[in-house]
């Protein structure tokens, strides 16, 4: 009698000690990310529930668990406002014990998240942004910026057509820290290749009529007119701008921030012959292909770059967090940091001090309807652009995490 009380005394004390030890490695026995973006608004293509599929998928890679600790998807909306953005992640980590915040494109929103996941210690993944502050004078040492930034798009965009000889500009931009961000990160590029600035114009964020706009634009003669905004806002402008025959009159149009999204929107007739950067195109090769043909199965369409930057960076995370046993966010940082990065997304990839991965991008331009020869077969992938070229060092991204 007593060698079985022992014996049950040495079991519960085995257990406990084992739960306890979990408890310590992993805060309340789940991985909980959630998944925070635009998902009825302008933005909803771009990423929504596109960028929660992208996260389930890699999670599905690990068998939704590591070691038997469960891994959790939550989604949200922050309806592009920065405040409830900030609200939600409070809420999401105090009350719900979110690990992960992922995504959030606008980068106001994703400014505001920052504050939050770096006073709070928790990692925030960022694939929807533009802002090059998010590893600048705003990174975090828990933040990592993975899919593209403003600085990448105009080193790809601008610099091509500046280097056509293109090189007069006209902005249009959309009025809040993404928009202006973009505008600053071009005009560096046309000025360093000794091009002109012949003005800007901005415009709220999902505005309906860019009438006012467009014509300032086409007023000033610029040969180039330069769409500082994204999602829905680009594609309005670049319908409207038809509707004007801006490109017939000789100016060009640059949409220096537009996803294959974007383009199945408005089709190859409208879309033909733009210029744009990417960081994932689903054709690229065997890897992209067939991670895209998974993708759409779930989703009916082809992924963005943005939804291929989630489920790369998710699927990253939950590599550090299963090579540590723990999922306390200071420690899987550095972790992730450490790691290689290489998936069908990042290719000859590095993540930076300042959270920053530097991976190639890619200059494509839009097929004719005549070149097309599948459904989503809208790109000529021109050149790729190494992203050592693409990216700013840490050093001169302006964060103090650089050297530490």
């Amino acid at each position: 009698m007593l060698k079985s009380i022992l014996a049950g005394t040495a079991l519960v004390a085995l257990t406990s000690g084992a739960a306890l030890a979990q408890g310590a490695a992993f805060s309340d026995g789940k991985i909980k990310i959630g998944v925070l973006n635009d998902r009825s608004g302008i933005y909803a293509d771009v990423a929504g529930e596109g960028s929660a599929v992208a996260a389930r998928m890699a999670a599905e890679e690990f068998g939704n668990a590591i070691d038997g600790v469960p891994i959790e998807i939550v989604v949200a909306d922050h309806q592009n406002k920065a405040d409830i953005a900030a609200n939600l992640t409070r809420q999401w980590v105090d009350r719900d014990q979110v690990d992960v915040v992922a995504d959030v494109p606008n980068s106001a929103a994703a400014l505001a998240v920052q504050e939050v996941t770096r006073d709070k210690g928790r990692i925030f993944l960022m694939s929807g942004p533009g802002s090059t502050r998010l590893t600048g004078d705003a990174c975090s040492p828990t933040g990592f910026h993975w899919t593209y930034d403003n600085h990448a798009m105009a080193a790809g965009t601008a610099r091509a057509l500046t280097e056509e000889g293109k090189n007069s500009w006209y902005f249009v931009t959309a009025d809040y820290a993404f928009g202006h961000s973009l505008e600053e990160e071009t005009t560096k590029v046309v000025k360093e290749l000794n091009g002109q600035i012949m003005g800007s114009v901005r415009h709220p964020l999902g505005t309906s009529d860019f009438s006012s706009f467009l014509l300032q634009a086409q007023g000033s003669g610029a040969q180039v007119i330069g769409l500082a905004n994204a999602g829905g806002d680009t594609t309005n402008a670049i319908k409207q701008a038809g509707e004007f025959g801006i490109t017939e009159a000789g100016q060009t149009l640059a949409g220096l921030l537009l996803f294959i999204s974007d383009i199945h929107a408005l089709g190859l007739e409208a879309a033909k012959g733009l210029v744009l950067t990417t960081g994932f195109y689903w054709d690229m090769d065997d890897q992209t292909r067939a991670w895209s043909a998974k993708y759409e199965q779930k989703m009916g369409s082809k992924p963005t770059m943005v939804h291929a930057g989630v489920y790369s960076s998710v699927r990253h995370y939950l590599k550090a967090v299963q090579a540590l046993k723990s999922d306390d966010g200071k420690t899987v940082a550095a972790k992730m940091k450490e790691l290689p990065v290489e998936d069908m997304f990042a290719k000859n990839a590095k993540l930076l001090s300042n959270g920053r991965l530097v991976h190639d991008m890619y200059l494509a331009r839009v097929k004719t309807p005549d070149q097309s020869k599948s459904p989503w077969d809208y790109y000529e992938i021109v050149r790729t652009i190494p992203g050592d070229q693409a990216y700013l060092t840490a050093e001169a991204s302006g964060c103090k995490l650089a050297s530490k």
